[in-house]
Formats: structure tokens, sequence, C-alpha cells
């Protein structure tokens, strides 16, 4: 998409501005509703794949979670259960070796039944350097899969690293072997039929408009899903999903509206909640390589010009818990003491642009998304926009399609990007794939610094939670020192739904849950 610049009275004029109601396309006032078992819901960003090893966007990971499983999951209230396996691995003395029993019920869409030679297929497929896959950086520390029996697998690592648990569920899926082969990249990214073992057999792709699914009948969890198709539409319009949703035309819709998402939940006809995650950060990556952000002071006026209570309370109103430290306040993990020093204070701000390379301010570009990603990020770019100013920064907001934004900050091309980044919810990894070395966000920030790596290393063979809140809060106060990444703060999970649809809970981890869902 070209580039181009916002222009912030044309955009306070519209939308977000005005009454929802008066938005409301008129075509849509008087449309028949859906009917039958089909579940439909609506994502306000386009996605750019299903494949879970190249998934990018996490508002679309509802696809591939549709088609794909894991050897275990992080469900709706960030808990750990095994998937496709029995429980739990069993874990080795020195926390380098993992043991998974499958289960032994489980049959691929293609009628192949799943055992232990797909599981090591999978990964070995996705550690192979020559695949690029995206999400590969995050799953490095697995040296060896062994297939010990054939529901019994064991994976060997070079080192303590408990997180990769966690990050399967969002990122990894478990094929048939030979299928990536067989089948090639582009099959898996936009068209997976028969290649996953999940409750949704992929039916068609409709470019900028929807992608369906059709009930998987030999599912292993018997009796699900509840639906026999599902559709998942791209609108990123606001007040048309939402449009969407009153007429009946679709079941469920992400992201509505902050302003008017307490008004809507109580209309006739809609029901709506919301749940703070501990995983959803809205971040400003700040490329520490490109002048002014070269420098830390600098970085510090940035931080400390923000009020992110006020982008909270009155941007977002109450669906984003403030926090200047790359963790939520609700988190266990998060140090107070860190998050102060990047706090509101416009007279430190001022004070740390003095000391800088730039005393009297420098202008700097923010890039931000056209399409709502979990939170539409121009509501928040134009406050910053403000504030900055009243410091003597300028900032120009420069819009850009998701799927160009986040290449630009994988190849570190942006000066400061601002964009809501969802994790899956445990304290690692924002760290880990922003801030350290040969990740797939490693340039969106340039920075690295052995003491956080060695903090980290150290988090990921401890086990005792006291002793990690001191490992992390150490991590937090580096950062605060070096200011190598801008936070905002954390979104909440938020949803509208009919009436009509049963089962359905606003998932930890913002990603839409469908598999146990009624209509």
């Amino acid at each position: 998409m070209t580039e181009f610049t916002l222009d912030r009275r044309k955009f306070l004029a519209g939308g977000a501005a005005g009454g929802l109601a008066a938005l409301l396309p008129i075509d849509l006032l008087h449309a028949q509703p859906n009917n039958g078992k089909t579940l439909t819901v609506v994502l306000p960003s386009n996605p750019i794949t299903v494949d879970p090893i190249n998934q990018l966007n996490h508002d679309a990971m509802v696809l591939g979670q549709t088609v794909f499983e894991n050897l275990v999951e992080y469900d709706l209230d960030g808990v750990l259960k095994p998937q496709l396996a029995k429980a739990l691995p069993t874990i080795s003395a020195d926390k380098k070796t993992y043991v998974f029993e499958l289960r032994d019920d489980v049959t691929f869409q293609n009628g192949k039944k799943m055992t232990a030679e797909d599981v090591k297929y999978s990964f070995d497929y996705l550690l192979d350097a020559n695949n690029k896959a995206a999400r590969r950086s995050l799953f490095t520390r697995i040296t060896k899969v062994t297939v010990l029996e054939p529901y019994k697998v064991q994976f060997d690592l070079s080192e303590p690293y408990g997180p990769w648990l966690y990050f399967l569920t969002k990122y990894m899926g478990i094929f048939p072997v030979g299928s990536r082969q067989e089948h090639g990249d582009a099959y898996f990214k936009s068209s997976p039929k028969g290649v996953g073992t999940g409750f949704g057999i992929f039916e068609d792709w409709k470019p900028n408009d929807s992608i369906t699914f059709v009930k998987n009948p030999n599912y292993w969890r018997k009796g699900l899903p509840h639906w026999d198709r599902l559709v998942v539409k791209m609108i990123p319009e606001d007040a048309t999903r939402v449009a969407y949703l009153l007429t009946g035309q679709v079941d469920v819709i992400s992201a509505p509206p902050p302003r008017e998402f307490n008004k809507l939940k109580t209309l006739p006809g809609v029901t709506g909640a919301s749940r703070p995650t501990l995983g959803g950060a809205l971040l400003m990556y700040t490329n520490t390589l490109k002048p002014p952000l070269d420098d830390v002071n600098f970085r510090k006026a940035i931080a400390c010009a923000i009020d992110r209570k006020t982008i909270g309370d009155k941007v977002y109103y109450g669906l984003l818990d403030p926090s200047s430290v790359p963790a939520p306040p609700r988190g266990w993990w998060f140090n107070a003491a860190a998050d102060k020093e990047l706090g509101y204070d416009l007279e430190r701000a001022k004070a740390y642009l003095a000391k800088s390379k730039y005393p009297t301010g420098a202008e700097i570009d923010l890039s931000i998304q056209a399409e709502p990603y979990l939170l539409d990020t121009k509501d928040a770019a134009i406050f910053v926009q403000a504030q900055l100013a009243k410091i003597g920064i300028k900032v120009n907001l420069k819009v850009y399609e998701f799927s160009v934004l986040i290449q630009q900050a994988i190849r570190g091309e942006h000066q400061m990007a601002l964009q809501v980044f969802m994790s899956p919810g445990e304290p690692s990894y924002i760290l880990q794939v922003c801030l350290t070395p040969d990740q797939v966000l490693s340039k969106s920030t340039g920075y690295n610094n052995p003491e956080l790596n060695g903090l980290l290393a150290k988090a990921f063979a401890e086990t005792d939670q006291d002793k990690l809140k001191d490992i992390y809060g150490a991590i937090q106060t580096i950062v605060a020192r070096d200011a190598p990444i801008g936070v905002l703060g954390y979104v909440h999970a938020a949803n509208l739904w009919r009436p009509t649809v049963e089962n359905f809970k606003v998932n930890q981890g913002l990603t839409i849950s469908v598999g146990e869902v009624k209509v």
C-alpha cells in the first residue's frame, strides 16, 4: 500500500468523533439476519496467512487455531493444558528434556492417524532454517526430536527454556508427515485443506471479504464443533462491523470501538464483555539505530512526555491499563518502581531532552496501522503527537496497511512505529522478540544488551515465582534505564456478540475462540 500522511482534522471529523448511530450503513438497516448453523465472526484486519508457523497477525490466529492443533494449548484464561498430548510433559531434572505421551485417538482431516512421527516431522520442518519459518526463532533451543514409541516423543533442548510450551498454541501446528513438501508453503498459507487435526476444515478464501471453514465430522473431541460452517469476515470500519452485528448479519465481532463499547453491550439483541490481558501491549517500536532515537535521553524524554493514564481513560475508555514497561500492571512480574521511572512527568521529559544530543527537539516519523488491530492505534497516535509537541518533538504520522507496517518493523526500516503487540501472556515473550538478537522483531528496536540477555537465560532455568519476580523486575529496571522500546499500556480483550451465541467467552489471549461456541 502507498504511504499517506494522516490528516488530523479529517480524522477527528469522521467516525471517531461522531455518534455511531449516524454512521451505520443504510443498506444494512433492513438486512435479513444470519440463519442456520453458521457461525460468523468479524475481524477488523485482513489476514495474511492461515499457517501458524508464519503467522504475524494475532487477531487472525482464529484461522490457524481452527485448522491446526498442538501438543498443549494456552486456554482462554491463560492456563496451559494438554491438547494433542495426553498430559503436560514430563521434564528432566536439568530442565532440558521434555517427554510427551500423545493421544491415540486423533486423526488428521485427510483421515490419516496422528502419531509421534508427525510431531517429529512438524518440528523438524519448523527448525530447518531453509524453510524460513517466521516463528522458527522461538524454538531454536530445541536440538533434537526423537520418536520413542508410536505415541511418545522426546524433545531435547540446548539449555533450560520453559517458555517454549506457552508459544506452541500460538505459533505452531502438527502436520502430517511429508505434507509440507507435498503441498508447498502457498497451500498452507491460503488453502490448508486436510492437513490439520482441528475442528474446522478449510473451505474457501475470498480475498478482502471472508474465509470459510466447515465442520470436521471426525474431530477427536466428540460433539464439537456445534456449528456446521464458520465464516470469518474482514471488516476494517468500526461502524460497519457494528452494523453487521446489530442487523444480525454476523454473530461475533472483534475490536468494538472503545468509545461506544459500554453503550453497545447494553442494546437489545447485543451482549458483550471485556477482560484485561497479560500479553496485549500497545508498543512503540523505537529504532535505537536511527537518529534521533539513537540517544537514550531522547528516548526517555519521549517516554516521560506521554500521559498513559489519559490514553487509557479518555482515548480507550478503560480498555487500556497504563504501563511504561513491558509488563502488565496486573501481572505478578510487574515492577512498579521501574514503571515510575518512565512514567508521565513533563518536567522530567524536558530535562531528559535538554541532556540529549537534540536539546531543542527533533522531527520524527511515527508509523501506524490503517486498520484496527485489537484497538485502533490512530486514536493514540494523535494524542502522542500532541503530547510530544509540548516538548518540541514534531511527530509526522505515517499510515500503512498491517502487512506493510509489520514488514517495516521486521526489517528495521522505520524510525518509530506504534502497534498493539500480542504475546501469549507470559513474562518473556516481548522481551525476547523485540529486545534480543536473531528474533523476528529484533530490528524493530536494534537493541542488544548482554546483561538483559543473561537475566533472561537465568529466568528460563528458574521455576520459583518469587525468584522469577526478582529476575523480571531487574530486567524492567534495565528497560527503564535504557528505554529501548516505548510502552503505553496493556489492552483489554473485548467482544460483542448476539444473544443467540452460546458458550462464547472473551479470550484473555485476545484471539476469538470458536471451538465450543453454539449458534
